[in-house]
């Protein structure tokens, strides 16, 4: 639920800031500002996301795990989301991921926070823990016969 009510606030909160820049600028030139920032952002994304492409290669190509592409190739994907959808906030929330400095510090911040959710669940869950269920095994080598059965009518 949180999640909805976050993507409902946002929604909200886009349509709030197209309609005051529609009101202060006009609403031909808040389609057209609209519209050139997502041919902008489209293209950082292209050249972004082929600069990672590229570090991720050379990063297997000599033998190392490509974490920080990786997490890079993750985030430039996620502003191209937002590049797309209209609106002045996430073009603007797109550019932040687009930036390299602060698209390092949002991918330390999302590896710390999965690294210490990883350790809580570890901690957590211990082999053994949990429900024992106790039963009996059986030998299937032999023919189960049922007695007593009774017919469905």
């Amino acid at each position: 639920m949180p999640v909805f009510a976050l993507l409902l606030l946002g929604f909200f909160a886009e349509v709030a800031v197209m309609i005051t820049v529609g009101n202060a600028i006009g609403g031909l030139w808040t389609i057209a500002l609209l519209l050139l920032g997502t041919l902008v952002g489209l293209s950082l994304v292209r050249r972004q996301g082929a600069q990672t492409m590229a570090a991720f290669r050379e990063s297997v190509f000599q033998r190392r795990e490509p974490h920080q592409e990786m997490a890079d190739g993750v985030l430039i994907a996620a502003a191209g989301l937002l590049i797309t959808v209209p609106g002045f906030i996430s073009d603007v929330v797109a550019l932040f991921l687009l930036f390299p400095p602060t698209r390092r510090l949002v991918s330390r911040r999302i590896a710390r926070k999965a690294e210490a959710t990883a350790l809580r669940h570890q901690h957590e869950r211990r082999f053994g823990a949990g429900q024992v269920v106790e039963g009996e095994v059986v030998d299937v080598d032999e023919p189960v016969v049922v007695i007593d059965r009774r017919e469905l009518t």
